[in-house]
């Protein structure tokens, strides 16, 4: 478990694309929010058996990310995330983006999920064996 009592993390590697880049020369923040969620698309896929990808799908409620510095062309990037909290059908996860080269810490977002039926498109509750894969509470 991590210091604030969530699950260990699961890292992926991010190549910064030329398509990335804004007129600053730096990584868009709106890439930011992209790599986010691929991060947590594939914890989900590395983590959940098979039946529950085709019986649930994620949206988010929240995203807050907190941007600390900039990422740029040449940077290689990896994406960290962890799951915190869950209560009812809010699901918390926490993300990291660090530069490859240094693990310096460049964004670090908090973003709330809700599990979805994928047929009807309500949300719908997590069978307790999954939500002890994704949730510390």
């Amino acid at each position: 478990m991590t210091a604030d009592g969530s699950t260990d993390p699961f890292e992926l590697p991010l190549p910064v694309q030329r398509a990335d880049i804004d007129g600053l020369g730096h990584v868009n923040n709106t890439v930011y929010l992209r790599w986010v969620q691929d991060v947590a698309v594939a914890h989900w896929e590395f983590l959940a058996p098979k039946e529950a990808q085709d019986e649930i799908v994620w949206v988010v409620l929240r995203h807050e990310i907190d941007y600390k510095h900039p990422a740029r062309a040449e940077d290689g990037i990896v994406a960290r995330t962890w799951v915190g909290r869950a209560s009812g059908l809010s699901f918390e996860r926490h993300t990291e983006i660090l530069r490859e080269s240094d693990r310096r810490l460049l964004a670090r977002a908090r973003t709330l999920w809700c599990p979805v039926d994928p047929r009807t498109g309500r949300p719908r509750r997590v069978p307790e064996k999954l939500r002890r894969l994704f949730s510390t509470a």
